[in-house]
């Protein structure tokens, strides 16, 4: 019997999965709620296939005792949490979604960058506080752009930042990129320019990042690359909190060096209420619009998101090679 241990939400398989299609010999044992190695162990120690949260962690300890594992697959994008090198040394597939949400993630960079300019909260607030006409007149005067008259740089340029790009240039919106290497026919295709990272962050009105956690990018927006930003500059980050030096970004925003960011992601996940950037200052309260790790998760990115899951799953059962495969093995 081949056993696949689910380390994700129960409910989102039960509604995003067709189970319908899962061979009968199959046996689904979920463990969204076994909270630590030696309960997972307890439970799926002889399970075939790891179907892992993009945030949950797949440890070495895992890895290196269970001795049936063939496949790690994280449900989403991200698999920064499973340990690749245990797994390439054991001979283990690790496989995720690569671009499945790629549109979705998109959607929100695009929501959050004009949330923040057209202050979204602030606005609200003072409507429901019977403010209306005092925060038209003060956001008139105070000046309100319009995102085609924005200079809007990318860093990193994978499918997500690709798919913002697609949809930024009807906008009318001047778009630069930094990345490893160049694109040259992304260049050609959508218009775009190159620039140096230091050069990207002071001559763009809004930074939007796109890229995985690695040792190299791990803290890459750092007190010396917020100084380098425009005092009007927007930073997004629908990627992962451990880009950003939390403490460095809250000095920036405190000191007035940036204008807001606009987060999907912090760091560490789950945001508890203790976490620094929750506990700014009155006065930098509106400075920050906060979404809670929805970008990549829509109803359409779960479902292909699912089957991609599966269909790879099956292939490693029958000795296929899958699809989307990380470790390179």
């Amino acid at each position: 019997m081949t056993k696949i241990l689910i380390l994700t939400s129960t409910k989102r398989v039960e509604k995003f999965s067709d189970l319908s299609d899962i061979p009968k010999d199959w046996e689904l044992i979920f463990g969204e709620n076994l909270n630590t190695d030696d309960a997972v162990l307890q439970a799926a120690g002889d399970a075939d296939f790891i179907f892992a949260d993009a945030v949950r962690e797949v440890s070495k300890t895992l890895i290196e005792n269970m001795p049936n594992l063939k496949l790690i697959h994280s449900e989403g994008v991200g698999y920064n949490k499973i340990d690749i090198q245990a797994a390439k040394e054991k001979d283990i597939y690790v496989c995720n979604n690569t671009a499945a949400n790629s549109a979705a993630v998109a959607e929100q960079t695009i929501l959050l960058i004009l949330g923040l300019q057209r202050r979204l909260l602030e606005g609200d607030q003072m409507v429901r506080n019977g403010q209306q006409i005092q925060a038209k007149g003060s956001f008139i005067l105070d000046g309100i752009p319009e995102l085609g008259s924005c200079h809007v740089g990318l860093i990193g340029m994978g499918s997500i930042a690709l798919e913002t790009a697609k949809r930024l240039k009807p906008f009318g919106t001047h778009l630069s990129y930094f990345n490893r290497s160049r694109k040259s026919a992304v260049e050609h295709e959508l218009g775009l320019s190159y620039l140096p990272l230091e050069e990207l962050c002071m001559q763009c009105d809004i930074i939007s990042l796109h890229l995985p956690v690695t040792p190299e990018t791990t803290g890459l927006i750092n007190a010396e690359l917020l100084s380098l930003m425009k005092p009007s500059a927007l930073l997004i980050n629908t990627a992962r909190g451990e880009l950003v030096v939390q403490e460095d970004l809250i000095a920036a925003l405190s000191a007035g060096q940036i204008a807001g960011a606009g987060l999907d992601t912090l760091y560490p996940e789950p945001v508890m209420s203790d976490n620094p950037l929750l506990n700014l200052p009155e006065n930098c309260h509106y400075k920050l619009l906060f979404s809670p790790h929805i970008g990549g998760t829509t109803k359409q990115a779960f479902e292909k998101m699912h089957k991609t899951v599966w269909s790879n799953i099956l292939a490693v059962s029958k000795s296929e090679c899958p699809i989307n495969i990380v470790n390179g093995l």
